[in-house]
């Protein structure tokens, strides 16, 4: 049985363009085992279809959503007043089976709102979170979360969050024991401000933990840990910070090479390399982030998804949802 994908077709600056056309990409890709629904206005959402060379038999439909819930939209007000939004009838579906999973590179916190409400929290968890990935001189990447769902964290979230962590790596990522380490300004127990400290013990004394200890900032980069563990105030930071490396390090590239007078032949070289260096920056690599502690497979892109992003985001969700982290996330916290 193919997987089956709710696609919000409006979440994005660049919708409903870019998420058809990702869709379709999507579908078209070898061995790619998809059925997606566009969850949009159709108005909105047909004539673009129309632009494109759609065979009669792609298992792609349009399911009219007539609201949208824009990038600036109040989360909370959005989610309740907007009920027939391609969030939330994307969301039921998954929620009564008729999805396997659900896709927005929306507004994200409306997205999370929704999920909570529609999809329901795991028994037991306190506050579901973003997974990110962050590349290292390993070549293997490590996980970080939080990365900006929650804000402001107690201790107890941040144990949570390594549980959580320690699942996704194991059962998403195929690592057998992943080592878990708290992000913090120094490596001995007793650093970092009252939040860190005290959710210190709680990881140091969990057995279905793998705790490592405290890693600094520069550690981050040269494979410090499988899980990394921060408040979701410190991550958006670290993410939105290696996110502008796809950027800024090429522009610094391009002034240092033409201070020095290289060759165009030996400047497209440099560029070659430093952009293959890139790409474990580049959110559209991966098309998003999993939230994970709903009941469910939720999968959210960056706001300005191209269609490479979407594409890759509709396989990245149907990755998760082949593995179907509920079950075992219910275990772990019942």
């Amino acid at each position: 049985m193919p997987t089956h994908i709710a696609v919000d077709a409006m979440g994005g600056d660049h919708a409903p363009d870019a998420v058809v056309e990702g869709a379709l990409r999507a579908l078209q890709r070898p061995k790619a085992d998809l059925q997606l629904t566009l969850y949009g206005p159709k108005d909105r959402v047909q004539p673009v279809l129309q632009n494109h060379d759609v065979p009669s038999d792609l298992p792609l439909t349009v399911h009219h959503a007539p609201d949208v819930i824009a990038m600036e939209d109040a989360p909370g007000a959005a989610v309740k007043t907007k009920r027939q939004s391609s969030i939330h009838l994307g969301l039921q579906a998954h929620r009564t089976g008729q999805a396997d999973a659900f896709i927005s590179a929306g507004n994200t916190g409306a997205v999370m709102a929704a999920s909570m409400f529609i999809l329901g929290r795991i028994s037991g968890l306190e506050r579901p979170s973003i997974v990110s990935f962050f590349p290292t001189l390993k070549g293997d990447f490590s996980i970080v979360i939080d990365v900006g769902t929650n804000v402001d964290c107690k201790p107890s979230h941040l144990h949570q969050f390594a549980r959580m962590g320690t699942i996704y790596a194991r059962y998403v990522m195929q690592i057998d024991t992943p080592s878990v380490a708290l992000i913090n300004i120094g490596e001995e127990p007793g650093k970092g401000n009252e939040q860190v400290k005290a959710a210190y013990p709680l990881l140091d004394n969990d057995d279905a933990i793998n705790f490592i200890g405290n890693v600094e900032g520069g550690d981050l980069l040269h494979y410090a840990a499988d899980v990394l563990i921060c408040d979701g105030f410190m991550g958006n930071v670290l993410l939105k910070f290696g996110e502008s490396m796809t950027t800024v390090l090429s522009t610094m590239t391009h002034h240092e090479m033409e201070r020095q007078g290289l060759s165009e032949e030996e400047q497209e070289l440099v560029a070659g390399v430093l952009g293959n260096v890139q790409k474990g920056f580049d959110h559209e690599n991966r098309g998003g982030a999993p939230l994970i502690g709903v009941n469910g497979s939720v999968f959210i892109g960056h706001g300005r998804s191209s269609a490479r992003a979407v594409e890759q985001g509709i396989h990245s969700v149907a990755n998760l949802a082949t593995h179907d982290l509920v079950p075992v996330l219910e275990e772990a916290f019942a």
